[in-house]
């Protein structure tokens, strides 16, 4: 088992952790959904801010706030420091503002997690405590899938990385286990998808949507 394997663990429930066998950076992958998120958040279209998306809570002006407080925590988390201390809506942004202030949060979180040494930091998340390597994949998971309502409520089809998707999904399945929704797991129940369905498909299953 190599160093990143060792680092990533992810907790089965509040105190126990297992292992995830993962041999890449997740930094990586949480910087190309950070990208992938800030293209989709640019082309919003001011007439779509009302559609609803699958985030049943959520419609697309809603989610856009979210997203914003979203990557912002990322770098609150990657400094160590209380996520709470961001809110989980950026509501002093005005409408159609939310692309801009995603430039600067995404520079933040390039420079905070540039250091390899994150990976191994224990990181105090929403849900608990976890090693960098683990909160970069939790984090991607929750952009890929915020990233995929927006699409969908605003008809857009950005392009997947399946291979990405198969990494983060061999994380959030450990990270984010179906028996414990609620509470600190803000996902819904787990839908079931044909095992064979497009990875993004399973992904956003895993946490609750009807792809």
């Amino acid at each position: 088992m190599n160093k990143t394997e060792q680092l990533i663990e992810t907790p089965s429930d509040a105190t126990d952790t297992v292992a995830a066998p993962i041999s890449f950076d997740p930094r990586t992958d949480l910087a190309s959904a950070v990208e992938l998120a800030g293209r989709t958040l640019a082309a919003v279209r001011p007439e779509q801010y009302d559609a609803p998306t699958p985030c049943e809570e959520f419609d697309v002006r809603r989610l856009s706030s979210h997203l914003v407080a979203v990557v912002r925590r990322i770098s609150v988390i990657g400094r160590g420091e209380d996520p709470f201390g961001v809110p989980s809506f950026a509501d002093e942004i005005a409408d159609g503002a939310w692309a801009a202030a995603w430039v600067p949060g995404a520079r933040e979180v390039a420079e905070v997690w540039a250091d390899p040494g994150i990976l191994g930091r224990q990181l105090r998340l929403p849900m608990g405590v976890l090693p960098g390597a683990a909160a970069a994949a939790v984090y991607t998971h929750e952009l890929t899938v915020h990233t995929w309502d927006l699409a969908r409520a605003t008809g857009q089809e950005p392009d997947w990385d399946p291979a990405l998707i198969e990494r983060v999904i061999g994380v959030v399945r450990r990270a984010l286990p179906a028996e414990t929704r609620g509470g600190r797991i803000p996902f819904a129940e787990v839908v079931a998808v044909d095992p064979e369905a497009p990875a993004i498909d399973r992904l956003v299953a895993w946490a609750g949507r009807r792809p």
